[in-house]
């Protein structure tokens, strides 16, 4: 392309500082330099953690940044080395980096890599350790190795997922954190069999797509327990059988879910970053063998509680980081279970919106009945 190794500027929306609306401004965005590869991002969507930092409460948050990490886009240029990807590409980029050399990579038991997070927790590329974005010359860092909510982004070359081209864009761009963060968790993490009772706390998109991945996986009751019942009509699209809000309910709701499930759940799953519902979570899983998986990031410095006899008598509590799918090799693997209409995608996008009204979008997000809002980068 006529940009190769041109400085490119372009809009996007830039943090200047935590709960200050973003602001759209014209960024230089530099070429990319080894093992890296700049991206023209065509759709990004909104997700609860892109507001987690803009809210000031990642201990990782840097500003100013561009946020933005659940995307897709077409490859506009790459550096030096870099082979797996080509101009012309569709691409996903992907926060959970996947190099396939790295002692994490290499140990079969996880889907994080080590490579470039020394460099992406601090906002910047590895190679030189500083940003690729500026505006009129100052340095704006880098979110999550991603960087979504601009035009152009530049990323490292083992963040970034080729996929079909057939795929549409504007759909796909949920595999990049919330769709697969939910059925992974299912299907990774805890492993639900067939027959398993499930309850998911949260009926967010991730909460939606835990109750997906239950469902394909034969779960048969799987709770919902969400305080806003609005969300119950749309849960049971996803496969949610009965729901729980509890503000109905004087007890404790782990108490409540013990009472309606014979002891307790199989597998329970906080898709919300709450500590105290992480605990609920866990105790209403059933003795001598429920599993908690924790889905939901919680703020800066919080810490979880239960009593250890909850684990010295059989339960199981566990965490997940993009529901355990290793991003460069399994993300095309989810875009062709997609386009087989294996898997939702279309169905959590209730919005659709453009860059510009980014901040509008976050409104949204925060007042319950968006699920998802697709960004196009047309300003």
């Amino acid at each position: 392309m006529a940009t190769q190794g041109q400085v490119i500027t372009c809009k996007a929306a830039v943090a200047w500082e935590p709960n200050k609306p973003l602001v759209i401004e014209d960024v230089q965005v530099a070429p990319p330099q080894a093992g890296e590869v700049r991206v023209k991002i065509l759709y990004t969507a909104l997700c609860h953690t892109d507001a987690y930092t803009w809210g000031g409460k990642d201990p990782e948050g840097l500003f100013p940044c561009i946020l933005g990490h659940e995307a897709a886009g077409i490859v506009e240029s790459v550096g030096e080395g870099v082979t797996e990807v080509q101009p012309g590409d569709h691409v996903i980029p992907c926060y959970q980096a996947e190099c396939g050399e790295c002692k994490f990579c290499k140990s079969g038991k996880t889907n994080l890599c080590g490579k470039v997070r020394a460099a992406t927790g601090v906002g910047v590329m590895m190679s030189d350790r500083k940003s690729r974005f500026s505006v009129n010359g100052k340095p704006i860092y880098h979110f999550m190795g991603t960087s979504t909510f601009s035009q152009y982004t530049v990323v490292h070359d083992v963040s970034v997922a080729k996929i079909d081209p057939k795929a549409p864009l504007e759909k796909v761009c949920l595999l990049g954190c919330g769709v697969p963060t939910g059925l992974g968790a299912v299907w990774n993490t805890a492993k639900v069999e067939a027959g398993s009772i499930v309850a998911i706390f949260g009926l967010g998109t991730v909460g939606l797509a835990v109750a997906e991945g239950a469902k394909t996986a034969g779960a048969s009751r799987i709770i919902g327990i969400d305080i806003d019942s609005k969300k119950f009509d749309t849960a049971k699209k996803f496969g949610v059988t009965e729901f729980v809000n509890p503000k109905d309910h004087e007890k404790p709701i782990q108490q409540v879910l013990v009472d309606l499930t014979d002891g307790g759940v199989d597998y329970s799953f906080e898709c919300i970053g709450n500590v105290s519902v992480m605990r609920a979570a866990l105790e209403c899983c059933h003795k001598g063998w429920g599993t908690s998986v924790i889905v939901g990031v919680a703020a800066s410095g919080q810490e979880i509680s239960t009593r250890p006899f909850q684990l010295v008598t059989g339960r199981v509590w566990k965490g997940t980081a993009f529901g355990g799918f290793k991003s460069r090799s399994q993300v095309p693997w989810l875009v062709e279970k997609y386009l087989k209409k294996e898997i939702k995608v279309d169905e959590y996008i209730t919005h659709t919106l453009t860059l510009g009204e980014i901040n509008k979008a976050f409104d949204l997000m925060h007042e319950g009945g968006c699920l998802r809002c697709v960004l196009s980068t047309d300003a």
